[in-house]
């Protein structure tokens, strides 16, 4: 209620008017949205638009009495507040979807500032802007105000939420990781999401306004498209082959389905789905009959009203098995029928039907030649500690392993090493990734990505080099790559507590660390397409894997200050008596010491990157650990971290404790050891950046602003 538009704005007249306002929430269009894919419904509900009305009167009067019974009688519940403090709570806790609000009187509270935006209360924002505001002249008939709210029920509400439903389907489809392209009826493009540039190696700017003959291959006949045309009209399913070219030039066969679909005034909608028959991504493409997709995303943040209609062709690929002799078509959407009321409806409709096609696999670039120009520029200073592994993580849809771990191991040579294809790397880092949890806020493949980045760049420091063999290299980079792998994002305590099957296996005892390494050699090893170490020999093998699963163990915190203790005693302070005798650096034991260090401070260095990385990380590992003290609450567990409460937890107290228990005499030691002025400096501006905020009593990430 209070971050609307400034009342004066629409009600220049205060006088014997009532402020009304839609605050129908986009989050729940969003899920409506979802479930509406998930269910196979493809209309946006025209019932109960809203159910619950907030009344902000100062008193009683015939006014409030009418716009009470007026709520009874349309069945609606309603709620009344006399203070601007209450109106807020109310709202706060229940959400209202309309607000009527008393703008006769000033003398009781301040319309404007109530309506007024707050600045600390930012999220409130999109809430607003998914509804529109409307003056209300006094009458106290309740006819009359039966009226004005079942004209709001029946009129500009329920276009309201087929308009922030179809935005939310539209954000899913930025989000989803098959490519998707829409284009007119002209066959001009006229959208393609983030994952079809990475997987296509177009740009969106090189393909908007462009006919769909850019990305088509020449290997289609001369008069495919006509016949596939010809066939939709007479209302008749098409099903073949269709070829598509990336811009390395490089084609890719589908098979393809299209099945028409006439909806209202004749238009004929298409839904097709293809299966590519080559190891590559899939590809979605809607096609749009008249206006531009741009036109119908602003239509869905606003209310002006266009004619059109939607063709879609949905495509999806075939996933790690693409190389299977048997074709697999996945299940083809029929629509019979559709009630379209709007033409925003066929929007929603049609990328739903689009949405419900796209499988969870995964895909990846062939080779490190076709990864897309714009990861490729994201990646250009992958061998910097300041790396930014966050817009690695959304250019490639929430995927950096694969492409930093392709990278990364190509510049150290793994594949050499282990005499592997670069194609099975490909296949064992894309099932790595898929391994880890995107819903976890911390414990994900970004994660992974960034240990990896760190790793390779503790490798390239001369002491380091000097320590460790080739095979340790190769080692270590496994290791970070899959040190965290199917993390529950729960901590080995929770685990044990809860008696979950993992720690019963492993005895209580580095379950996590356990479950990771095993995990990996299992995953890697079931299956030819993926197993990295097939080619290796025996021993080499063995030696190989006692290492990675020696480094991945290491990672458990129990044991953290013995690692460190171990590496002081047995290398730092040697090498300081001996000044700089490398001998003492090649030993087996002293080469444990430094890889289990390495992986060490690789897995705990966010508090050592730049500030801006340091506060995303601590912003992310403390809503993984606030949910799991929400879950050991509901559950009657024990609270592992009480001071992880969400209610009560400062960020910046948390981190000055972690910096100050783990990171510091660590990262000394590491420090004096491979030489890293560079992270010394960033954990010391971080530290002062969390005291300061410590200092002023604040207990989130960032300070208020201004």
């Amino acid at each position: 209620t209070h971050n609307t538009r400034r009342a004066s704005e629409l009600c220049p007249h205060k006088s014997s008017h009532l402020y009304l306002y839609s605050a129908s929430r986009s989050t729940d269009c969003v899920e409506a949205a979802l479930q509406c894919c998930a269910s196979h419904k493809h209309t946006v509900s025209s019932e109960r638009v809203f159910s619950t009305v907030l009344l902000v009167f100062a008193k009683d009067d015939a006014q409030s009495n009418s716009f009470c019974g007026a709520c009874e009688r349309a069945g609606f519940r309603c709620n009344v507040a006399r203070t601007p403090e209450a109106a807020l709570e109310s709202f706060q806790e229940k959400k209202h979807d309309l607000i009527i609000m008393d703008h006769r009187h000033s003398r009781f509270f301040d319309a404007e500032a109530l309506c007024r935006p707050d600045r600390e209360e930012a999220t409130v924002m999109p809430l607003i802007s998914a509804g529109f505001n409307r003056r209300y002249v006094e009458n106290s008939n309740m006819m009359s105000c039966y009226n004005e709210l079942i004209q709001l029920h029946h009129g500009e509400i329920r276009a309201q939420i087929k308009l922030r439903a179809c935005n939310a389907v539209f954000t899913a489809l930025e989000q989803s990781q098959e490519a998707i392209e829409i284009s007119s009826e002209d066959h001009i493009i006229q959208y393609v999401n983030p994952a079809y540039e990475c997987i296509m190696g177009y740009q969106r700017g090189e393909l908007l306004k462009e006919n769909t003959e850019v990305p088509k291959s020449e290997q289609n006949k001369p008069d495919l498209l006509d016949n596939i045309s010809s066939c939709l009209r007479r209302g008749k399913e098409w099903q073949g082959v269709y070829y598509a070219k990336k811009k390395n030039g490089d084609s890719v066969q589908q098979n393809v389905k299209m099945t028409p679909v006439v909806g209202q005034g004749g238009w004929c909608f298409c839904v097709s789905v293809c299966v590519c028959v080559c190891v590559c991504s899939g590809v979605l493409m809607c096609r749009c009959c008249c206006g531009c997709v741009s036109d119908i995303q602003q239509f869905c943040k606003h209310k002006d009203r266009r004619k059109g209609s939607l063709d879609v062709r949905s495509t999806t690929s075939r996933g790690s098995d693409a190389g299977s002799s048997q074709r697999r078509y996945s299940s083809m959407a029929r629509i019979h029928s559709m009630t379209i009321e709007a033409p925003i409806t066929k929007v929603h409709e049609c990328v739903c039907v689009c949405l419900h096609h796209i499988p969870g696999h995964l895909t990846t670039p062939l080779s490190l030649n076709d990864i897309p120009p714009c990861i490729a520029q994201t990646m250009e200073n992958e061998d910097s500690w300041d790396f930014d592994i966050f817009s690695l993580e959304s250019a490639t849809i929430k995927r950096p392993l694969t492409y930093l771990g392709l990278k990364i191991f190509s510049r150290f040579g793994v594949c050499e090493f282990l005499s592997c294809p670069e194609a099975t790397l490909r296949s064992w880092l894309q099932i790595i990734e898929a391994n880890y949890h995107s819903s976890n806020s911390y414990h994900n493949s970004t994660h992974a990505a960034d240990v990896l980045h760190a790793t390779a760049y503790f490798l390239c420091k001369e002491r380091v080099k000097q320590s460790l063999d080739p095979i340790d290299e190769v080692a270590a980079l496994i290791a970070a790559a899959v040190h965290d792998v199917d993390h529950p994002g729960r901590t080995n305590s929770f685990l044990c507590n809860a008696g979950s099957e993992l720690a019963i296996l492993y005895n209580d005892t580095a379950v996590l660390e356990s479950h990771h390494a095993a995990l990996a050699f299992q995953i890697t090893t079931r299956d030819d397409k993926c197993n990295i170490f097939k080619n290796m020999e025996r021993n080499e093998y063995r030696t190989l894997r006692q290492a990675v699963i020696d480094m991945v163990l290491a990672t458990e915190m129990t044991k953290h200050f013995e690692h460190v203790n171990k590496f002081v005693n047995s290398i730092n302070k040697p090498l300081a008596a001996l000044e700089e005798n490398g001998s003492i650096l090649t030993t087996p034991e002293n080469r444990i010491l430094v890889k289990r260090m390495l992986i060490k401070c690789a897995d705990i260095s966010n508090p050592c990157r730049p500030l801006e990385l340091c506060i995303e990380w601590a912003g992310r590992i403390s809503e993984e650990y606030f949910a799991q003290t929400d879950e050991e609450k509901q559950q009657g567990l024990p609270v592992v971290m009480p001071v992880f409460d969400r209610n009560t937890c400062s960020i910046p107290k948390s981190q000055i404790s972690f910096i100050d228990y783990f990171i510091t005499d660590m990262f000394d030691a590491w420090d004096a050891f491979a030489d890293l002025p560079n992270l010394m400096q960033h954990l010391d501006n971080n530290f002062r950046y969390w005291k300061s905020l410590d200092e002023k009593k604040l207990r989130s990430l960032r300070p208020p602003p201004e």
